[in-house]
């Protein structure tokens, strides 16, 4: 912990480099380093791993990656305001960090990591739920991370664990627990950020399983669960009968009611009704 002792104070860190927090990059800084250690905990044993860092501002998170033994972490950052702060930590951990500034959403990060590769970041408000997406849904599986550790706003956490049968579940608990474990495992008020948001946030742990729990092709598995999810509140032989003229034989052959709604189908199911739809 010495290195990370001997870097000045989060709070110092914006005042010299006059980091403001900019609402247009969904930015909410956590200055807290016991909070931003206990999250890189979250992430498990690092000192083997790569870790691929998205949003990192004035570096809290990515002090505490680098603390708990991360080989690499390769931190991407929008903001250039940001870069001189995550230099100073580039300097004092030599070798281990990289920054890109760019955009998350259009950077390729693979050929600047070397697995196995975990993703751990406190992801700005305004793009996460859409890279998470990008992480759960790549052309080939198992995906290039072992596991994700990431911040959401709270309600997007508790979307992500949901199960069946709750106002959450729905699109991104299916794409989120058929292929990955995931947990919520810890929680964060508003006044935990700067400046605090309005919301509740959550970290949630998602570990990549070797293959998914059902057979299913993901890309009729994904139609599916969007037709189905896009007109929650209909039957599902009403909100499917775009996907198939003859969607109420192919629920029942599913093992599926036709009367039933989507938030009442388990995973196991749409990925049985995926397979018919697929076969047929």
């Amino acid at each position: 912990m010495a290195q990370l002792d001997a870097l000045p104070p989060l709070r110092k860190v914006i005042d010299t480099h006059g980091l403001r927090a900019k609402k247009s990059l969904g930015q909410n800084f956590l200055l807290d380093l016991n909070l931003t250690a206990k999250i890189a905990r979250q992430a498990g044993d690092l000192h083997a791993c790569d870790v691929l860092e998205i949003g990192p501002g004035p570096g809290g998170l990515t002090r505490g990656l680098l603390a708990e033994g991360a080989r690499k972490v390769l931190a991407i950052e929008k903001d250039s305001r940001c870069l001189p702060a995550l230099q100073e930590i580039a300097a004092a951990y030599p070798g281990r960090l990289e920054v890109i500034n760019g955009d998350a959403l259009e950077v390729d990060p693979l050929s600047h990591l070397t697995p196995p590769i975990r993703v751990a970041a406190n992801l700005p408000y305004n793009v996460g739920t859409e890279l998470l997406v990008r992480w759960l849904t790549p052309k080939d599986w198992p995906p290039f991370w072992e596991s994700l550790t990431l911040m959401f706003q709270k309600e997007v956490a508790q979307r992500i664990v949901a199960e069946p049968g709750s106002k959450a579940y729905g699109r991104l608990a299916i794409l989120a627990q058929w292929r990955s474990e995931a947990r919520i495992v810890m929680s964060l008020p508003p006044e935990a950020f700067t400046p605090p948001p309005k919301i509740h946030s959550a970290v949630v742990h998602l570990t990549a399983l070797p293959e998914p729990r059902f057979p299913a092709d993901a890309a009729t598995l994904s139609r599916v669960v969007a037709a189905a999810f896009n007109q929650r509140r209909k039957m599902l032989r009403a909100s499917l009968k775009g996907v198939a003229p003859d969607i109420e034989d192919r629920l029942m052959a599913a093992g599926l009611k036709p009367t039933d709604r989507a938030e009442q189908v388990s995973l196991e199911g749409f990925c049985a009704l995926a397979r018919v739809v697929k076969a047929a």
